[in-house]
């Protein structure tokens, strides 16, 4: 079943239910839409844009933070038959140009936040765009563009004749671009109707369930595990903001049983809990029975951690890819907390393999290449034939991730293939490293990459940022380290920030500009 008729099932069988929720914290804004108001809308989108010219097959970019209106906007577009083309948001001018030129968009609907980044392309990407429409004050519009709000009144709420097929093309999402360029992973409709039921078979979601969204909606992330909720009904509660305080505040007052959080998110909850600035008895916490986390490596002392504070939550490990529509093509599994720090088996309908750099399989416990194969994998990657050839392999998805199978069949993913540092001749995994000092009473955060060296090839650098209060050295870890064999101890300790991308993996090509030139 197309997403979009899952969305017209909800209006016809819980319309007056309500479907999503926003919460502002900063701005004291709580809004929220029914079912029936979220379908609505969603076909309201669809036929401004088919009046406007918009037909199947056209690509129409969606830049928006996350909002109320997000979701029925990207709903509003594949019920037209165009693709979805959803931007990241901290995408800079040239490279939402950049994007949209590869994605030859004819309609482009974006926020208030994106004004002067748009009024820098406007020009350049009019080559192919002839329809601007603003989600913002009238005050602040563009005269190019037409308002969100008017633009929708306007339209006719009936669903639009256009018929679409389960395997036509249906979204363009752009890689988060940690490795180098973004490239354009294009989604099928079909692909996008198995991340629905393969989250909800994962964590077993209910018309009783409510999800937490707080990472980017962008992302395949976010929004494909939010699919678990939106197959059967279920409202979510889109939040923006990331405080600890807003997180927790949002889980008591609007009874969240769900939420997908990232590691810096979860380390601040838990900073937050540890030093006395949150009191868990000023919140009504018992409702929520799944906290799970996915996009980076999650240290296995986090889970422990939390599993102290919160003893009765259920606890999963999710492992995707854009590429694999998001979030499950590997998972841990709620049962298998005894495994905390594998990824994971394969997830529903899935298989993997791991092999050598000739393709070739493994013996269980090396280290190879995880390849991974089932409905989630991506059609290709748009205009980009030679990068396609290289990452889908008779069918199977090359991940790019580092992994080893235990005598158990979980798999322990092991690091990024391009993050491997290779020094005096002996591959070190940068998230073995990372995991351990994440242990360490004083340290927040931590990222290592290797830095050029002319007697080793590459030395292995922590970067590391210290919990507020806390008086930490550069001797002291060392010290903490010597429980590492020689030659994973980290050779170099910076102390600062470890950026993050908005869906929590670190930005170590950054790192490694930033440190590599000095």
């Amino acid at each position: 079943m197309l997403i979009t008729e899952i969305l017209a099932r909800n209006a016809r069988m819980y319309g007056k239910e309500t479907a999503l929720i926003e919460r502002a914290p900063a701005e004291n804004i709580r809004r929220e839409i029914t079912w029936q108001e979220f379908d609505d809308q969603a076909n309201r989108v669809a036929q401004a844009l088919i009046n406007r010219g918009i037909k199947k097959g056209d690509r129409v970019v969606h830049l928006m933070m996350n909002c109320l209106e997000w979701l029925p906007t990207y709903f509003g577009i594949l019920r037209t038959g165009a693709w979805a083309v959803p931007l990241n948001f901290r995408f800079a001018a040239s490279t939402i140009k950049r994007c949209t030129e590869t994605a030859g968009a004819k309609a482009f609907i974006f926020g208030r936040e994106f004004i002067e980044r748009v009024d820098d392309i406007k020009k350049d990407i009019d080559k192919t765009v002839n329809a601007y429409i603003f989600l913002g004050s009238e005050e602040e519009r563009p005269e190019y563009a037409e308002p969100y709000e008017k633009v929708i009144m306007e339209a006719d709420p009936s669903p639009p004749d256009v018929d679409i097929s389960i395997t036509d093309d249906a979204a363009l999402y752009f890689t988060s671009g940690t490795t180098g360029t973004p490239k354009a992973t294009l989604l099928t409709h079909r692909n996008l109707e198995y991340a629905c039921y393969a989250e909800n078979r994962h964590h077993h979601q209910t018309h009783a369930d409510n999800f937490l969204c707080i990472p980017p909606l962008y992302h395949t992330g976010a929004k494909m595990h939010w699919f678990g909720n939106f197959i059967v009904g279920a409202k979510s509660v889109i939040l923006k903001g990331i405080e600890p305080r807003w997180i927790l505040e949002a889980i008591s007052e609007e009874k969240i049983t769900i939420v997908w959080l990232l590691v810096p998110w979860a380390l601040d909850i838990l900073f937050a809990i540890e030093s006395r600035e949150l009191k868990l008895n000023d919140f009504q916490l018992d409702q929520w029975r799944l906290m799970h986390i996915g996009a980076q490596p999650v240290p296995p002392s986090l889970i422990r951690e939390w599993k102290i504070i919160f003893p009765h939550h259920q606890y999963d490990t999710n492992y995707g890819l854009t590429e694999s529509a998001g979030p499950g093509c590997v998972h841990l599994g709620m049962e298998n907390m005894h495994k905390v720090g594998a990824i994971g088996r394969p997830g529903f309908d899935w298989e993997f393999k791991i092999v050598d750099d000739n393709r070739v399989l493994v013996l269980e416990g090396k280290i190879g290449e995880l390849m991974v194969k089932g409905p989630g994998v991506m059609k290709e990657y748009y205009m980009n034939p030679e990068a396609t050839k290289e990452t889908l392999i008779d069918g199977w998805l090359a991940t790019g991730d580092m992994a080893r199978q235990d005598e158990d069949g979980f798999i322990w993913l092991v690091d990024r293939k391009k993050d491997v540092i290779i020094t005096g001749g002996e591959n070190i995994y940068p998230v073995d490293i990372e995991d351990f000092l994440q242990t360490h009473p004083s340290i927040q955060d931590v990222a290592v990459i290797g830095l050029p060296s002319l007697r080793l090839g590459e030395i292995a650098t922590a970067i590391v940022k210290v919990k507020p209060g806390q008086d930490v050295s550069a001797g002291d870890i060392d010290e903490f380290c010597k429980a590492l064999p020689r030659y994973k101890r980290p050779r170099k300790i910076i102390f600062g920030e470890v950026p993050r991308n908005p869906t929590g993996k670190i930005e170590k090509p950054k790192l490694r500009k930033q440190y590599g030139e000095k």
